[in-house]
């Protein structure tokens, strides 16, 4: 099949030679350095596909499907399937090495894995092999690393060279050739099916410009290569488990970039981009070691690179970092992307995908070849990682992290499982301990000690930071997951007090306890899972009302405190017969993980009556999302897997170009993410604001909040002027981006004044709430002084980079805005509170939002 577009002619067959890759389909041997032999009875990816690499995009199911094959076929290769997608694709890894290697490989991983401990008497480091991890496609839509991954798999399998089986002999070789199957396939498809024949280098073509929200992402659309931190989905536990059984020493993360780049490879950035919990060996010594061999196989194939610039190596939670907290070596790779077939490009002239995996296939087989060399150093290096990191914690002031919140069983059960995830040891606490201002207590508490060989990773979750050698990142400059989750929690420096281990999150308390009530059933909102139990009762017909102000109860279970939020539900104002209403009660128990309590009076020990006003009938919420072309899909995608995956609540998503045809009247909430609306305007407009008026409730997050605000829908709410210039004199041209990068906010964490009494944040317990800030939007403070439900502190900083000019405008800003048009409500939420899907602690200020919204009245200023 001819590569190029004959109306091009002469000019592209030249910019196709100038980047090394021939004019026509490419066969086997172009991929792969002079001199390999391979054996003729394992197909090659074209034999098996029945296509030549790169002339079309590889479905997933085929990837898989050429994995069992190799396995089908060589004694080197074993095939498994480590867990499944939301979209039920399969994950798959194919295990090469020499047959004898295969004969004994759980031995293999036992040894390897006994090693590592501090403390074991290791097998000796020249009878172990080194154990790599060749790791493609975290991003759907970079599609070349996945296609590499195939030919990498077949060199592996079917390579005869004396070269290959040695390394074979020396090393234990996992390759998961697709890390996103859902996005991956998503992308295929779209490139394959706007193919050309022959094929369209113009980037303007629709193969080159894919619809939103791309394939990029997974099935929620999510960034996965964020995930390995947060572990929100099921692509990340599936990965991290197995990366946790074999440690491998060698990971890499195999990535696409602009057309108009080049190639990536490390080192990163010097010092500045470097996590400084790590060995500083591992950058200046180890990384350099195979740095060499990848530049020598890019040299061979004249293709252009560049090292020790933009990306970095700060968060854990990339496919690149997170392998270095358990010792190995995690790499980043990225390619000039074509995104489709061939593509013209400004600094190669067309850029084809054949070239594009053929650079990921020769980097990948110098890693293999860099790691065998380098067998024994990565070993030790490795062993010596978690000796060290126990060696640190025994200088380290800290000695352990005790937390826990007293009133919220769901969100210390959902942190536990975090924790324990990552094989941190955690235990609980078997005694009283006051700290940080919080009052700790056995059962509701549990404690984590520095003196682990995790040590580095335990930092990584509770330790603010403050002090960074350089002020521009590439993702986030703090990622301190205790305050992500809102948990309470305080350093403990003296002796640490330790009950038993923990092994697993403990079970709900108090469920399937409670007895047929004749009065109400009550429900504390202070729970993380309440909001589920809520919505599973008024989806089935069950009337419930909401407590506007605390209140004691006599219950079951003795007289109980009751926060506001809490729900009542009271027996003889159902449709629903009373054991029905019990059997439903229980069904929400089950569901939620939350208890429920029974009362038969409605005279309270405290605060309100059950019949008072206080108590406020609810609605099941009709929800409206927009999505598509120009709404953020990462801020769509993070409130769609939370109402999905944790509360069980459906939503209507509706693509911003069919808005204009919504009607309105069918939904009480309109959600409206990050994003740009200018397709609401003129009459459209006029209709969100009628319906706003009329008892709608608008949710606007970040720069929707920004529109809300400039469109006249939140009449007591301003925008901020834009603040005071920097006076900077005279500056080098070179600095430009430095300074600018200097001032920008990316991703820090900051401590707000929380109003617990206003409804969107009924059920929080502290008027103390750490939020997230990546964004420089400022809002002017409300003309309304009932307005702002939460505002940054006077000294707000918690975590994070920050200028000093930013962190004065920052001091006493609002992050949390309810305002009023008409009988509706506005919700501004200018910080995101469902950011990366584990902002467990502020998950409920949207989830109020929801429920509550329609209850926002604000009082008139005095």
């Amino acid at each position: 099949m001819n590569l190029l577009n004959p109306v091009r002619g002469a000019f592209l067959l030249l910019a196709l030679l100038s980047v090394g890759a021939p004019a026509g389909a490419q066969t086997t041997n172009y991929f792969f350095p002079d001199g390999q032999q391979f054996d003729p009875a394992i197909p090659s990816p074209e034999q098996f596909l029945g296509y030549e690499i790169g002339t079309h995009h590889t479905r997933h199911d085929r990837i898989v499907a050429y994995m069992q094959e190799l396995a089908r076929l060589s004694d080197r290769a074993t095939y498994q399937e480590i867990g499944r997608t939301y979209e039920l694709r399969p994950m798959p890894v194919l295990t090469v090495t020499a047959p004898a290697n295969h004969a004994r490989l759980d031995e293999i991983r036992r040894q390897h894995m006994m090693s590592t401990e501090p403390g074991t008497d290791p097998v000796p480091t020249a009878e172990r092999k080194v154990i790599v991890h060749l790791g493609y496609g975290v991003h759907g839509n970079e599609t070349s690393s996945s296609e590499a991954a195939l030919l990498t798999a077949y060199w592996l399998v079917a390579g005869q060279t004396a070269e290959v089986g040695q390394f074979l002999s020396d090393g234990v070789y996992h390759v998961e050739p697709v890390l996103n199957p859902d996005g991956r396939d998503r992308h295929t498809h779209w490139a394959n099916m706007h193919k050309s024949t022959p094929f369209v280098a113009d980037p303007l073509d629709r193969e080159h410009n894919e619809v939103w929200p791309g394939g990029r992402t997974n099935h929620y659309w999510y960034d996965l290569n964020r995930d390995w931190l947060p572990l929100e989905n099921p692509e990340s536990r599936a990965r991290i488990d197995f990366h946790h059984a074999w440690r491998p020493n060698v990971v890499t993360d195999y990535h696409e970039m602009g057309a108009n780049s080049t190639y990536f490879f490390e080192p990163s950035k010097p010092y500045r981009s470097w996590n400084p919990l790590l060995p500083e060996r591992l950058y200046t010594d180890i990384t350099l070691d195979f740095a060499a061999h990848w530049a020598s196989a890019l040299d061979e194939i004249g293709s252009l690179y560049f090292t020790k610039e933009v990306y970095d190596n700060m968060y854990p939670g990339y496919g690149s970092s997170y392998p270095n907290f358990l010792g190995g070596l995690g790499l980043v790779f990225e390619q000039a992307s074509a995104r489709g077939h061939i593509q013209e490009s400004t600094r190669h002239g067309v850029l084809t995908f054949p070239f594009a995996i053929r650079n990921h296939v020769r980097t990948s087989i110098a890693t293999v070849r860099a790691a065998v060399q380098y067998r024994e150093k990565l070993l030790d290096y490795q062993r010596d990682f978690f000796a060290s990191a126990l060696r640190e914690a025994e200088r380290f002031p800290v000695k352990a992290y005790v937390f826990g919140d007293p009133h919220d069983n769901g969100r210390n059960r959902a942190f536990l499982d975090l924790l324990l995830r990552h094989r941190l040891d955690v235990y609980e606490l078997p005694q009283a301990v006051r700290a940080n201002g919080h009052n700790f207590e056995p059962g509701r508490a549990w404690v984590v000690p520095t003196l682990q060989p995790k040590f580095r990773m335990v930092r990584s979750i509770f330790e603010r930071t403050s002090e960074y050698a350089d002020s521009a990142f590439y993702d986030a400059s703090t990622w301190t997951v205790s305050l992500a989750y809102g948990m309470p929690d305080a350093e403990l420096t003296g002796r640490v007090p330790l009950g038993a281990r923990v092994t697993e999150p403990p079970a709900p308390r108090g469920l399937g306890g409670v007895p047929v009530s004749s009065y109400a059933y009550l429900l504390d909102w202070s729970d993380y899972y309440a909001p589920k139990a809520l919505y599973h009762l008024l989806s089935n017909g069950v009337r419930a009302e909401a407590a506007f102000e605390p209140f004691t109860a006599r219950t079951h279970v003795g007289d109980r405190e009751y926060a506001r939020g809490s729900i009542s539900i009271p027996v003889h104002a159902q449709n629903v017969e009373p054991q029905r209403l019990h059997e439903l009660v229980l069904e929400a128990e089950r569901l939620a993980g939350v208890p429920f309590q029974s009362t038969a009076t409605g005279y309270s020990a405290g605060g309100a009556d059950l019949g008072s006003g206080s108590f406020r009938p609810l609605d099941v919420p009709r929800i409206l999302m927009v999505i598509g072309d120009g709404v953020s899909s990462a801020e769509a995608g993070q409130i769609w897997h939370m109402l999905d995956t944790k509360f069980a609540i459906p939503m209507t998503k509706i693509d911003s170009n069919d808005f204009g045809r919504a009607d309105l009247s069918r939904y009480d909430v309109l959600v409206l993410p990050s994003g740009s609306y200018g397709f609401i305007s003129g009459t459209r407009l006029d209709d969100v604001r009628r319906w706003v008026r009329g008892g709608g409730t608008l949710i606007a997050l970040r720069t929707a909040a920004q529109w809300a605000v400039a469109n006249d829908l939140a009449p007591n709410t301003k925008l901020s002027p834009a603040g005071d210039t920097i006076e900077l004199g005279r500056r080098d041209y070179a600095d430009a981006a430095a300074v600018r990068a200097a001032q920008a906010i990316g991703g820090s964490i900051w401590m707000t004044d929380l109003d617990i009494t206003h409804p969107p944040a009924f059920g929080y317990q502290r008027r103390e709430l750490p939020v997230w800030r990546d964004h420089s939007l400022f809002f002017a403070p409300s003309t309304n002084p009932y307005s702002t439900v939460a505002r940054l502190t006077d000294e707000p900083h918690l975590s994070g980079y920050i200028s000093a000019r930013n962190l004065d405008r920052l001091r006493g800003s609002p992050s949390l805005l309810a305002d009023q048009l008409g009988r509706g409500s506005v919700i501004l939420m200018l910080d995101n509170p469902n950011f990366r899907g584990y902002w467990y602690g502020t998950n409920r200020l949207f989830l109020n939002a929801l429920f509550f919204g329609r209850h926002v009245s604000l009082p008139a200023a005095p």
